[in-house]
């Protein structure tokens, strides 16, 4: 007696959004290189008063702009070298990644909330208020970015909480524009209808209906808009706007080394290195987070 074994063939569980998310993140190695690096930097700033081998603020009297220690005249207890005042730039560094980083988040947070609201109402009630806001973001926006925010913090004066407002501004714009755009586009679907027709109230549909579906490309702007804070900060830093001594900070630290730029080039290439490695760390996991969160780049094996 012949017996028939039929075996069942089991489909495989399709992948679930985060695990689609975190297969296309992670096949960008641009991006996973930009993470590690931006989470390294985000640990020393954390860490800074446990790995810096000296206080910001102290003074080594008769040790001014030493050379870091690989090069000739340079002491092992200051691996960086000092400043002019004979301060150690290493933990300097360590210390001005809280402000410089601390900053950029700030203002990036801000811009994105009073962005996102913006855009929302502007796009909800377009008639007046909704081409009013559109008014001033295109004013706001036909100005150089770094041009407006040495304007404006011209006008407030030099300080932490001022840099952060001015830079808020300055990355306001592109939130409110890409904000409504999005916006517009859900208002017309279907499911907007719904809730309407449901009685949803205007917070409920802008915030909770609307706003979840518009994320995906504010999170990818956010990300840009924190790479272009740093720069800006450093900036305005460098200009003698932001932070003020003796508070370290990477823009104040450069704007302190361009007076000895020709002697001493090391005090200028260690800030300056790290705002540039802080803005491409953040470039680079942008850009990773835009290819993932974009349904259009994903590429599932």
């Amino acid at each position: 007696m012949n017996t028939t074994t039929t075996t069942a063939t089991v489909a495989p569980k399709p992948p679930t959004q985060w695990q689609l998310f975190y297969r296309t993140f992670c096949t960008n190695k641009g991006a996973v290189l930009g993470l590690i690096i931006l989470v390294v930097m985000i640990l020393l700033a954390i860490f800074a008063s446990v790995i810096s081998p000296h206080s910001p603020y102290e003074l080594f009297t008769g040790k001014e702009q030493l050379p870091p220690m690989f090069l000739e005249g340079g002491d092992k207890a200051f691996p960086l070298g000092t400043d002019d005042a004979g301060r150690d730039t290493l933990s300097r560094l360590l210390y001005g990644a809280r402000y410089s980083l601390f900053i950029g988040l700030c203002a990036t947070l801000l811009s994105m909330i009073v962005g996102i609201s913006l855009g929302l109402s502007a796009a909800f009630w377009s008639k007046f208020w909704g081409k009013g806001v559109m008014l001033v973001n295109d004013i706001l926006m036909s100005y150089p970015g770094l041009l407006l925010a040495i304007i404006i913090a011209a006008i407030l004066g030099p300080s932490m909480t001022n840099t952060i407002i001015t830079i808020a501004l300055v990355c306001l714009p592109p939130f409110i524009r890409l904000t409504r755009a999005t916006a517009l586009v859900e208002l017309q679907r279907d499911y907007v209808t719904s809730a309407r027709v449901m009685g949803a109230g205007t917070a409920r549909l802008l915030f909770i209906t609307v706003l979840p579906n518009c994320l995906a490309p504010l999170i990818v702007q956010a990300t840009m808009m924190f790479s272009a804070a740093i720069l800006e900060a450093g900036a305005i830093g460098f200009l003698g706007f932001g932070v003020q001594p003796p508070d370290a900070e990477w823009g104040a630290m450069l704007g302190t080394a361009r007076q000895y730029i020709q002697s001493n080039v090391w005090l200028a290439i260690f800030p300056g290195t790290t705002i540039f490695l802080s803005a491409l760390a953040v470039n680079l996991t942008g850009d990773g987070l835009r290819d993932a969160l974009d349904p259009k780049l994903k590429q599932v094996s």
